[in-house]
């Protein structure tokens, strides 16, 4: 966080990123004697409503963040910033998004959590477009000139009043990771109400919470004890925030969660918390062995959709096999009650480093809308393409060596995955043949 202090002391010369928090109501004028460095631009937590005319002089500015500003209309300025990519204005107050307002070079653009009611037609024209960020919004519909954005992988229309996902955009050919849950279209139950009540509830005074293990979006993860009796057990306790995040909201994660079933590469859950103090809903899981973590860190700036792996982070082929092999299954299971993942990423993916592997993270995650199995078949394409980002990732971090015909094996059905045609795509129960027909060393 920097100081406004230090930017009209000009201490901050040649700056390429800078926070200003500080309760601001007016955008400052000295942060135009950076435009010739200034990249990020991050004015979240103020009292902004506008941005200046002249906003464009920061010819070099590269991302834009403006969240928990009383906006209530995303500003047309923006459409003339040369350099932009990258707009946040998550948890305004943003009613309208004009025509003029998208940046030509958008790649991605954070709109949760406003009262947005329609986009414009022009976002058609953002070619560039990869990330798409709604949730929490009053859309009923998206506009048809959306089709054009061929680059987009993710999208997270979760929590509006959407009646039906469109046939265009379920074939979008590059579309990986979608997120539609607690719209009209999934229905009046959403598979919430049964998921619940097939909850064992687990009462609150069983639970003595211990360290965190861990904070998302969604909620907070508690390493806890279990008393049953004279027994007690070690096990995990995630605790739900009530507001909708980037992915949608926590309560359709927890029912979800529940709808999810026994497989070995999911983390058991136990049951829900009942009379909690505070009404707080959460879940009570398994404690996983303190060996596995997460396959890769989750998408930069820069990758935009893509995960970050660390450098040291390569794997023998039967190991990415095995890998593939647990959630290619488990991805099969999901569809198979009727669940879109929505998140299929190697940062929700924890492993131990010898192929056993466990898919968490259903922040994202939707039951498959009611009445339509054509529906759900395209779906399950949309996902397979995002299985053929984590092969191709697989592939790339796999080290040399014996394995050669494995490789190519892998590289095949990656291939298969992301076709641009969806139905050109393998569904997973053929994913899950084929890979079970690969030898793990050759």
């Amino acid at each position: 966080m920097h100081s406004l202090d230090d930017l009209r002391a000009g201490r901050l010369n040649g700056t390429r990123h800078l926070r200003l928090s500080a309760g601001l109501s007016e955008f400052p004028r000295e942060i135009f004697d950076h435009a010739d460095s200034l990249e990020v631009l991050d004015l979240s937590g103020n009292g902004l409503s506008s941005l200046p005319d002249d906003l464009p002089r920061l010819h070099r500015l590269r991302i834009l963040f403006c969240s928990g500003n009383p906006f209530q209309e995303l500003p047309e300025v923006l459409g003339r910033c040369p350099a932009l990519e990258m707009v946040g204005f998550k948890s305004c107050r943003i009613v309208s998004v004009p025509a003029a307002s998208l940046p030509p070079r958008l790649r991605w653009l954070i709109l949760t959590d406003n009262q947005v009611e329609a986009l414009p037609a022009t976002i058609g024209r953002c070619g560039r477009l990869q990330k798409l960020m709604l949730a929490g919004n009053r859309l009923r519909s998206l506009p048809s000139e959306l089709a054009a954005c061929s680059r987009l992988e993710l999208l997270r229309i979760a929590a509006n009043q959407l009646t039906e996902l469109p046939d265009w955009l379920l074939r979008l050919p590059r579309l990986s990771w979608l997120a539609y849950s607690g719209n009209p279209l999934c229905g009046s139950d959403d598979g919430a109400g049964r998921s619940a009540r097939a909850a064992s509830p687990i009462p609150w005074r069983s639970l003595a919470l211990q360290d965190v293990l861990g904070e998302g979006a969604s909620g907070v993860i508690h390493r806890a004890i279990r008393h049953q009796g004279a027994e007690c057990e070690n096990v995990a306790v995630k605790l739900f925030k009530g507001a909708v995040t980037s992915d949608g909201l926590p309560l359709n994660e927890m029912a979800v969660c529940l709808g999810a079933g026994e497989h070995p590469n999911l983390i058991p859950v136990l049951g829900r918390i009942a009379d909690h103090p505070a009404q707080a809903h959460g879940l009570v899981m398994d404690l996983i062995d303190a060996r596995f973590c997460s396959l890769a860190g989750p998408p930069s700036f820069e990758s935009c959709t893509r995960d970050v792996y660390a450098p040291e982070a390569l794997f023998a082929p039967g190991v990415a096999l095995r890998i593939a092999r647990g959630i290619a299954s488990v991805a099969r299971h999901l569809h198979a009650r009727g669940i879109n993942h929505g998140d299929l990423y190697a940062h929700n993916i924890l492993h131990c480093g010898e192929g056993a592997a466990v898919l968490g993270d259903f922040g994202a995650a939707s039951f498959h809308p009611p009445g339509g199995s054509e529906v759900a078949e395209a779906l399950q394409r949309i996902e397979v393409r995002a299985f053929g980002c984590l092969l191709e990732e697989l592939l790339e971090r796999c080290t040399a060596g014996p394995g050669s015909d494995l490789r190519s094996a892998l590289a095949s059905l990656q291939a298969r995955c992301v076709a641009p045609d969806p139905d050109a795509r393998p569904l997973f129960a053929e994913i899950e043949r084929t890979l079970a027909g690969v030898r793990e060393s050759v």
